[in-house]
């Protein structure tokens, strides 16, 4: 076909079809060879989920070339290279796409190898559609291809709830550490997935589907730069194993044996057998003679093993202290900032110095100040602008 045959839409579908094949092409590279984060420089993703995001962009990539290639030199959707490029398009972003959602979650490590178990029944239908070439078979492919990402949805819902809740156990700012995103990510595949196998090639939702397609990829690349490799991420099978004695359900029990002054800082590996046998209330004073008392609470970053340490205890009886009280880590340490806000800011103002509540709330231990509007909110009830103006009043 001559160029002067091909219309202005046809062009423009080009053009856009070799944007969305360039652009998780160039991230696929940027990732597998910088070092560097040009999105976050001060953070440092977890290298497992730069792979699996490089090898899901570079799969993208080449799904378009495939079909590219197939409709210049068949385009025949009941041949034997219609089938092939389908089930290598699947499999493909199956896997990268299940290895990339499960890097996200970083409570502990997930398998993939479900995922290639689950492509077992796929390969089987599209060798025997290559064998005995029916409709049927491509229904039934479809049909369960479709089965498998609602399921994997379905999954992710509950693995990053657990997730969230492990990431409020243990760490006190949860800014850029939740991966609710990851959700999004599979709906909105699964919706692409949907509409490949819905829309005509005619249809101005082609046009749609490949700017979802971008949007997509510019969500997911800056996901995966601005996650930070969370250092302290013992897992809570791993943190059980460390606690050998149950701890007592009854908070004000005679103390076992009489706690010596514990050493700062301090790590489980050396902890005494005495400090693993403390009740809740010698956990309580603890915290309010090594945590309160000494504002380790401002500390940014702080997180359970960190505190745990700090108080010389087992960070499981930390862990199962927070429980006791139907609290979290997060609350706990929200609370005690929140509380020292308040504090400062009434100081403040009896004293008639100017205040300004980014600045205090920094003070806090708050980096993002939305982060702290939104601790303060669910601590008071209020807004931070209408607590002080009723302050004021």
């Amino acid at each position: 076909m001559s160029i002067e045959h091909i219309s202005d839409e046809m062009i423009l579908f080009f053009i856009i079809y070799g944007i969305t094949a360039a652009i998780p092409f160039m991230a696929a590279l940027y990732l597998l060879l910088r070092r560097g984060n040009a999105f976050a420089p001060g953070v440092e993703p977890p290298m497992r989920l730069r792979r699996w995001a490089a090898s899901f962009f570079a799969v993208a990539a080449l799904g378009h070339v495939w079909w590219y290639l197939f409709f210049v030199f068949s385009g025949e959707i009941n041949s034997a290279s219609y089938v092939l490029v389908t089930v290598l398009d699947c499999v493909g972003l199956l896997i990268t796409l299940a290895g990339t959602l499960l890097a996200m979650l970083q409570d502990r490590r997930r398998p993939v190898w479900p995922a290639f178990v689950a492509l077992v029944p796929l390969l089987a239908l599209g060798g025997l559609q290559l064998i005995y070439p029916n409709q049927y078979f491509m229904n039934i492919a479809t049909a369960y291809i479709l089965t498998i990402y609602v399921l994997f949805s379905v999954y992710m819902v509950f693995a990053v709830r657990r997730y969230g809740r492990w990431l409020n156990d243990n760490y006190a700012d949860l800014e850029n550490k939740k991966v609710w995103l990851s959700q999004v990510v599979s709906l909105v595949c699964l919706l692409l997935f949907i509409l490949y196998s819905l829309v005509d090639t005619a249809n101005i939702l082609l046009y749609v589907l490949h700017l979802l397609e971008l949007v997509l990829f510019t969500l997911l690349l800056w996901r995966v730069e601005t996650l930070p490799q969370l250092a302290d991420n013992t897992t809570e099978e791993e943190i059980i194993e460390q606690a050998p004695v149950e701890l007592p359900t009854q908070p004000h029990e005679e103390p076992v044996t009489e706690v010596p002054e514990p050493p700062t800082p301090t790590t489980e590996s050396n902890l005494s057998p005495l400090k693993n046998t403390l009740d809740l209330a010698q956990i309580e004073q603890l915290l309010a003679e090594h945590c309160v008392d000494t504002k380790l609470f401002l500390r940014h970053d702080l997180t359970l093993q960190q505190l745990a340490q700090n108080i010389g205890i087992n960070r499981f009886y930390l862990s199962q202290y927070f429980s006791r009280q139907s609290i979290t880590y997060n609350t706990y340490i929200n609370n005690l900032r929140i509380n020292y806000f308040i504090s400062r800011y009434n100081e403040l103002s009896k004293a008639n110095q100017p205040i300004v509540a980014q600045e205090l709330a920094n003070e806090s231990g708050y980096r993002s100040y939305s982060t702290f509007s939104l601790a303060f909110k669910q601590r008071t009830g209020q807004s931070v602008t209408a607590w002080m103006r009723e302050i004021s009043d």
